[in-house]
Order: structure tokens, then sequence, then C-alpha cells
């Protein structure tokens, strides 16, 4: 199994945080189109945000990607300030082999299966993907995915 990291940025140049986050994870094997999303939680009046989804290779642990994300969030000048409040870029390990549950990091992450802005673009990039045991496209179809949007924006290439 791969290691899934999920992207999203309402900040700024969203689609370019969004390439600097693939930038800095390692050994990307596939990128899945970038979604518009509304925002989910957190104070009124937010930006929309881009979301993506990356899946690195076999072998990439999720710590590493964890490590890796945290430096692309600082790169691109996250500040932490609000929870659920906008943010330039905001990178998290979605699933990976083995559990992970220490202060930092939470494999798979505690709330995936209700993101449909997480689960859509994980579907473009492996249609059976599976999340800690159930089928995302079944996780999918449970939810109102209304407010996720594809966009013709590409990660990598012209775009």
């Amino acid at each position: 199994m791969t290691v899934v990291v999920a992207l999203g940025s309402n900040l700024g140049d969203r689609l370019g945080h969004l390439r600097l986050g693939v930038s800095h994870l390692p050994e990307v094997v596939a990128v899945s189109r970038v979604y518009e999303t509304e925002p989910v939680g957190g104070p009124e009046g937010q930006p929309p945000y881009l979301n993506a989804v990356v899946l690195l290779a076999d072998g990439v642990d999720a710590r590493t990607a964890f490590t890796a994300g945290q430096a692309a969030e600082r790169a691109a000048g996250r500040e932490r300030v609000l929870r659920w409040g906008p943010r330039t870029l905001d990178v998290d390990v979605v699933s990976a082999d083995g559990a992970v549950d220490d202060p930092d990091l939470t494999v798979p992450h505690p709330r995936a299966a209700e993101r449909p802005f997480v689960l859509l673009p994980w579907l473009d990039v492996e249609p059976r993907a599976m999340l800690a045991g159930r089928s995302v496209r079944e996780l999918v179809a449970a939810l109102d995915c209304s407010g996720v949007r594809p966009t013709e924006l590409m990660l990598t290439g012209a775009g």
C-alpha cells in the first residue's frame, strides 16, 4: 500500500501552494486532479479551497511523509493561529501501511472518512481505494459531495 497524502489551500496562490506541497513529498507516483471546495468548519467567510491527493511509492513511511508535509507547510508560510481557519497549505497523511497514533500524527486520518474533498480526489488516483477496511467509493456514496467541484487545474505540467 502506498502512503496517501491530502493537500489543501485557500489563501494566496492556492495552486502554487499545492504544487509546492507536491514538490516536497518523496517518491510521488500519482497526483489527482484539483478540486475546488467550500470550507468545512472554521470561521465564516473563508475563501474556497483547492484540494488534491497524492500517492507516494511503496516503502515511503507515514512519518517521512508527515515530516515532508510539515516542511512544505513551513515553506508556504503556514501559520497555525486558528483551528480549521484559512491556510496557505495544509498537508495531511490520510492513510499508510499500519496504524500510527502519536501526539503529532494519527493514521489513518481520524476524519478522512467524512471528507469528500479528500475521498473524491483519492478515487481519481486509486479507484479501488480502501480506508480502514472500508471502500472509499462506498464512503463517498454516503456523503454530500455537492460542495466539491473538479477543476481543469493540474498540479503537474501545464495548468
